[in-house]
């Protein structure tokens, strides 16, 4: 493929771009004249995202990419972005003694180890040209472990581990690693994720009883914050290698981080 000419303009492959963080960021960088691939899960989300995008009057290359899928994989492997932003994620809720395996595996196999299929396919290229970017989306949850949703925490936790190590390996090569870890925003993936243990839970057999979490989603925050700051880290130069929002999730992260050496077993 051949490469753009306007070294102000990226070229940006987004995974998970059908809703959400991903939807507002892709529509936000095509606006702003960006060349954007947009990933979606399934043929009807790409249909979707195209609409979406018409909807808002943006040009959008829209693929589809379930990251569970090796063809899907090696196809997305084919584009040479300056920016790959790994968006792309589930979350699925449950106690750690009560939910079942494959619910965690899954979690693993999309959150962490499709991403880095995809990132040993596209990021090659970039060393050999000594330029681009990896933003990775963790989470709050990649800093806290929140009761009840802790298979999802444990994999925001790896990605945090694998992006740290790839900022220090890839840096030598000109290529820069970034982490954005979205709060509570109402983007509909911290509501979905909470309903999630409703196919296999059941009360009379479970070993901790699920709690109601209706009042930890009743004030979530606009999701165009985070929306902004991740379009702001895509297209800057240079930037913070981690991006949280709101500013009171930042403060009770490193709280959180103080607890961890201070509170009794």
């Amino acid at each position: 493929m051949q490469r753009k000419k306007d070294s102000m303009t990226k070229k940006i492959l987004i995974t998970g771009a059908s809703s959400g963080f991903g939807l507002g960021a892709a529509i936000e960088l095509a606006r702003q004249g960006h060349q954007v691939i947009a990933t979606a899960e399934t043929w009807p989300q790409v249909r979707s995202l195209r609409s979406d995008a018409a909807e808002a009057g943006v040009e959008l290359e829209v693929i589809k990419l379930n990251l569970l899928n090796d063809i899907d994989l090696a196809h997305a492997a084919t584009y040479d972005p300056d920016v790959l932003v790994l968006n792309s994620g589930i979350m699925e809720s449950g106690s750690v003694v009560d939910i079942p395996i494959e619910r965690v595996r899954e979690s693993f196999e999309v959150n962490v180890f499709s991403q880095i299929k995809l990132v040993q396919g596209i990021v090659p290229k970039m060393v050999a040209r000594k330029s681009g970017k990896v933003v990775w989306l963790s989470s709050m949850g990649g800093i806290m472990a929140l009761p009840f949703i802790g298979a999802y925490c444990a994999t925001k936790h790896a990605i945090e581990a694998f992006a740290g190590a790839m900022k220090t390996e890839l840096e030598p090569h000109g290529v820069k690693v970034a982490t954005v870890n979205p709060g509570m925003f109402s983007t509909g993936f911290n509501d979905t994720g909470a309903e999630s243990h409703v196919q296999w839970y059941d009360e009379k057999t479970a070993v901790v009883p699920m709690p109601d979490f209706g009042g930890a989603l009743a004030n979530q925050n606009d999701p165009k914050e985070m929306i902004d700051a991740m379009v702001e880290i895509i297209t800057a130069e240079d930037h913070l290698y981690r991006t949280m929002r709101p500013s009171e999730t930042i403060d009770a992260a490193k709280k959180w981080q103080e607890t961890e050496w201070t509170q009794n077993a």
